[in-house]
């Protein structure tokens, strides 16, 4: 009840977009996902994307919202999750080649291997690879990880070959986890650590909190890097919302009764429950198994 179930994951994550057709061809291109499914809501366009049948990003098209704010609560990167660094090393090489993407680094987190970039439209993304749990390290029950430097062209003249290049959107991939700009830490523990159910991970990084569930290194993180005393975001483009999967309906029932314990309002539709965030970005958890069709609607 206290906490979210261990087998939690993210799910696809939303983003307002006001270029749906050069943004498509970005994500297909530089991370070689494919248009899975789309649909008309009034003016709205939502285009959803994945590898294999895996939704890992919808794009919704309000051209009419203005640009990203780098300084405002939102997002600070979504994060996909490749499972080996073959897989890793041909989308990094993808985005590194595409005109469109922004190399921002690369970093070696002893728990993972990660490099980021900015989309066109200036949402930040990491592209990653867990090293095994096994080689993680704790210290006083958490987990460690650090940014140390990750030479990204030897990182692909080691793994890349073009077999795994050829394969494109064959290999899977899926959302690890989303990192958040927030306008403060504390705030942002109380509603996804103690409402939600996430359990902290990592706390020794100055202005910043990694939670998940499970044990997994995180599934969310939240900042306050460049967004320190932000208040509730103002419509824009960007991000529109976190998704988190979980396996029954016996969690959405668990999450109602938290949510319920912390005055937190919501809204609940027998397969998903949805409730912003204090800087009023949207949440949803939604039982495991949601179709392209459901995710649309």
């Amino acid at each position: 009840m206290d906490s979210m179930n261990p087998a939690a994951s993210m799910d696809a994550v939303t983003l307002r977009v006001g270029d749906l057709e050069g943004m498509s061809s970005y994500y297909a291109g530089a991370l070689a996902l494919s248009p899975l499914e789309e649909r008309v809501h009034g003016r709205e366009v939502h285009r959803v994307l994945g590898r294999g049948a895996t939704p890992m990003v919808r794009l919704v098209h309000t051209p009419d919202l203005p640009g990203v704010d780098p300084r405002q609560a939102g997002l600070y990167h979504t994060a996909f999750l490749f499972d080996d660094p073959a897989s890793l090393a041909a989308t990094v090489y993808r985005s590194a080649q595409n005109p469109r993407s922004r190399f921002v680094g690369s970093s070696d987190h002893l728990v993972s291997e990660a490099f980021y970039f900015t989309d066109p439209e200036g949402n930040g993304i990491e592209l990653y690879t867990d090293r095994p749990r096994a080689e993680w390290g704790y210290v006083n029950g958490e987990i460690q990880m650090a940014t140390k430097y990750l030479d990204a062209n030897a990182y692909l003249q080691r793994h890349l070959t073009q077999e795994v290049l050829d394969a494109g959107p064959d290999l899977s991939g899926r959302v690890g986890h989303v990192h958040l700009q927030v306008g403060d830490v504390q705030v942002a523990r109380a509603f996804y650590v103690d409402a939600l159910g996430f359990e902290s991970t990592a706390t020794g990084y100055p202005g910043a909190l990694f939670a998940s569930a499970g044990g997994y290194h995180h599934h969310i993180a939240m900042n306050v890097w460049h967004s320190a005393g932000a208040g509730p975001r103002a419509a824009s483009l960007g991000l529109g919302d976190v998704a988190v999967s979980v396996p029954a309906r016996e969690d959405l029932d668990a999450l109602i009764a938290r949510l319920s314990t912390h005055h937190l309002p919501f809204a609940d539709d027998g397969r998903a429950v949805r409730v912003d965030d204090p800087w009023g970005t949207q949440v949803t958890v939604a039982v495991a198994g949601t179709t392209v069709d459901e995710l649309l609607a």
